[in-house]
């Protein structure tokens, strides 16, 4: 016998994007279940760096995107205050600051081309001697041609956010569903009203266990199914966060698939000896590789680059890559600890920008395709789907999300050239 539930909206992913947007809507008084075919954060948050630069990623041609992280980055200190203040949980949120080094003439040419944008652009950026970079890092290395200093760039640890969004949905009143699979999609007429899910495996939730959640007076609390079961979610609204997946699933109409591809990508976990600190406290950047400290002594190193569908194989080639730019850049690497190395899959679009807003059926919300931005993106991304579903266009004038997250905009096919760079 198939069990049954309703809610008002059931998300459909449960990394950062997803919960995210679960705790926003469920803000709203909605009864939100978040769905999660392994564990929450196990897709592309948990390769994360977890870096909020948008001044030093800047790329040319993308004036978009570079509006919507400037203000995603603006909503970031208010959106982990109050998510830390409500579930007592800490996010690894910092403002670390950001050095991008140049470390040959040809480097600090399309360095310095950078930073003149930035400057156009009015942005917190400036152009440092040798000298200078060097005060602010002693471990650099010997010989480099200078660098950008991003004074207000920061980071989050995206392990430590998705637990604390986990249990913030649980807090407003929502469920969290890990090991959940998404097997077919319940029509009324033209209109999604609702999936049907079978338990995958045994998997504990991000807060502790097979389901995070409490019940609630509407009944619309914390669904159970024994492994194997089918369970059947109507619910009012359909938002799928699904990332580098959303584009392949077969749940939904084939014309109702966003149009979002696999992006591979291998990151390095080191740490510091016992009793060290890393050998940088800013996050460190050159043309081909990016470093993120963490308050807990590691290191994250990133990030390759690759077109291979849905593989996640880490390689000997990538992680040997990403080690040699490293100690480039900062040869103290050497000396740490080799934690891991890992790879995930971002969700990436055919113009660069995030797909957020209504589907192209009825009952559907779209929030992906953010490709390396979706821990920027989170908290804006979140407040789009929320005044969506919630039929605020209030904002409609002033939210710099609004032209941007179109599901079914026109656009080119800028797929990355395979390699290893801080663009990921």
């Amino acid at each position: 016998m198939t069990e049954k539930r309703s809610f008002d909206v059931v998300v459909v992913g449960g990394g950062v994007i997803g919960l995210s947007c679960a705790w926003r809507v469920a803000q709203h008084g909605a009864r939100v279940a978040v769905l999660e075919r392994a564990r929450p954060g196990a897709g592309a948050t948990r390769v994360a760096a977890g870096m909020l630069a948008p001044v030093g990623e800047l790329s040319f041609g993308e004036p978009e995107l570079l509006e919507l992280t400037l203000a995603a980055a603006r909503l970031y200190p208010e959106f982990v205050a109050e998510l830390e203040a409500a579930t007592g949980k800490r996010t690894g949120y910092e403002r670390l600051g950001a050095l991008h080094v140049a470390l040959d003439g040809d480097e600090a040419a399309q360095l310095r081309r950078v930073h003149d944008q930035q400057r156009t652009l009015e942005l917190e950026a400036e152009w440092l001697p040798p000298r200078r970079c060097r005060e602010l890092e002693p471990g650099l290395t010997p010989s480099f041609h200078g660098g950008v200093l991003a004074a207000g760039e920061a980071a989050v640890d995206p392990r430590a956010l998705t637990e604390a969004l986990a249990a913030a949905v649980v807090g407003e009143g929502g469920v969290v569903w890990a090991g959940a699979e998404v097997v077919d999609g319940i029509f009324e007429g033209e209109r999604l009203a609702g999936v049907r899910i079978r338990r995958r495996a045994r998997h504990e939730a991000a807060t502790g266990g097979q389901m995070a959640g409490r019940e609630t007076a509407a009944g619309g609390g914390a669904a159970t199914a024994p492994e194997g079961r089918e369970v059947e979610l109507r619910a009012g609204a359909v938002v799928l966060a699904s990332g580098a997946w959303s584009g392949a699933a077969e749940w939904l109409p084939e014309g109702a698939r966003p149009r979002v591809r696999p992006v591979k990508g291998q990151i390095v976990e080191l740490r510091a000896r016992q009793g060290e600190q890393p050998p940088t406290r800013r996050i460190l950047a050159s043309e081909r590789v990016y470093m993120v400290p963490r308050g807990d002594g590691r290191l994250i190193v990133g990030a390759t680059v690759e077109e291979m569908g849905f593989d996640t194989t880490v390689t000997a080639g990538g992680v040997h890559e990403l080690l040699r730019e490293a100690y480039r850049l900062l040869p103290d690497v050497a000396e740490m600890e080799f934690v891991g190395a890992i790879a995930g899959l971002r969700p990436g679009t055919p113009d660069n920008l995030p797909i957020v807003g209504p589907g192209a059926i009825p009952g559907l919300v779209l929030a992906t395709g953010h490709y390396r931005n979706g821990i920027l993106l989170a908290p804006h991304t979140a407040e789009a789907a929320a005044d969506l579903l919630a039929g605020d266009e209030s904002s409609a004038p002033v939210h710099p999300l609004r032209s941007s997250f179109r599901p079914n905009r026109p656009g080119k096919d800028e797929r990355p050239v395979t390699g290893v760079g801080p663009n990921s």
